[in-house]
């Protein structure tokens, strides 16, 4: 199990830095949009993982555990939103951080409603 992790963990912690740094570099902006995507994509990837994979006997504990704590974990960044944020806080930049807190978790719950229905739908169509 520790070495499906370790893999599914290197492969989601590249894939967050290259999509994160093409979104903030594409945005342009000071606001970390890069981190907010991440977020919320990782969040729609996990709750299509977990409905998916506890829908169906056919992914295994170890496939599951590859995807969920090893690529979702390398994936997301919630330790970096939580410095980022913090950061804001100190520079006095109150409204900026409260913007990118209510997007990140209102977003990221989105994210993990519409991935788990996603599966949920796709469960359904592989059942007829």
């Amino acid at each position: 199990m520790i070495l499906y992790v370790a893999l599914g963990s290197a492969i989601g912690g590249a894939g967050r830095l290259l999509l994160g740094t093409l979104v903030q570099q594409r945005a342009g902006t000071m606001f970390p949009v890069g981190t907010l995507v991440i977020n919320i994509t990782g969040s729609l990837l996990l709750g299509f993982i977990m409905r998916a994979a506890l829908g169906t006997p056919s992914i295994s504990p170890e496939v599951r555990g590859f995807l969920t704590t090893g690529l979702c974990g390398g994936y997301t960044t919630f330790s970096t939103f939580t410095f980022e944020t913090m950061t804001m806080l100190e520079d006095g930049e109150l409204m900026r951080a409260s913007w990118y807190v209510g997007l990140s978790v209102v977003m990221s719950l989105l994210g993990v409603y519409l991935g788990s229905m996603a599966a949920r739908e796709l469960l359904a169509l592989r059942q007829r």
